[in-house]
């Protein structure tokens, strides 16, 4: 089979989806307590937001944020989202009353699920550094413009939808054996990921500067 700057971009995307980040975990969360639907929304979300930045950086953009002072802030700012949205999911894990209703009764909302997983995946524009340098090793590689490029992003963003997509649909058809005292416990479990995260990554973005 010709390995196709779509099919090259799939694979990459693919391999890059094994580095589970807190992301990953904020979908689990609305998996487990919500529908597919739901669940497919915020996958769509994080989809979107990853071409976004693939397209940001295919233009150029992100060679703004090589800069010290710009790459400090946006990982400052990007960190507290991480910390507020893990403080919410914490408090969400410590509700006792979730564990008295049925899962698909949360209130998770295809609009909420979308925005939450949106917010939560522009809150790390670095990812633009980060395509840009995949960009740029695959177009020495091989010897991509332009052109492959562009379809090398799509199929690295196609990979985003098809990863995650297939580990919610999983992590939903498992819904139904998950009790009720699980779904609290991670809940504050990915609370704990997020808060964590985003501290190590303020820490990280105030000694770099």
């Amino acid at each position: 089979m010709v390995d196709t700057p779509f099919l090259n971009g799939i694979k990459t995307g693919l391999f890059l989806q094994l580095a589970i980040g807190p992301v990953f975990f904020y979908l689990v969360s609305i998996a487990v307590e919500s529908s597919l639907f739901n669940s497919l929304m915020a996958v769509l979300a994080v989809t979107v937001v990853d071409y976004l930045y693939i397209g940001l950086s295919i233009i150029g953009i992100g060679t703004l944020l090589h800069n010290k002072k710009t790459k400090q802030r946006f990982g400052i700012l990007g960190s507290l989202v991480l910390v507020v949205f893990g403080l919410v999911i914490f408090s969400s894990g410590l509700d006792h009353s979730t564990s008295q209703v049925p899962v698909n009764t949360a209130p998770w909302t295809a609009f909420n699920s979308f925005l939450g997983a949106f917010i939560l995946t522009l809150s790390s524009p670095l990812t633009i550094v980060f395509w840009s340098s995949i960009f740029s090793a695959k177009a020495l590689e091989h010897d991509y413009r332009k052109r492959e490029l562009t379809i090398f992003g799509i199929g690295a963003g196609t990979a985003t939808f098809l990863f995650l997509g297939s580990a919610m649909s999983l992590v939903v058809i498992l819904q139904s054996t998950i009790p009720g005292w699980l779904v609290e416990s991670m809940n504050c479990l990915v609370g704990l990921i997020l808060i964590s995260y985003g501290i190590t990554r303020t820490v990280r973005a105030v000694r770099t500067g």
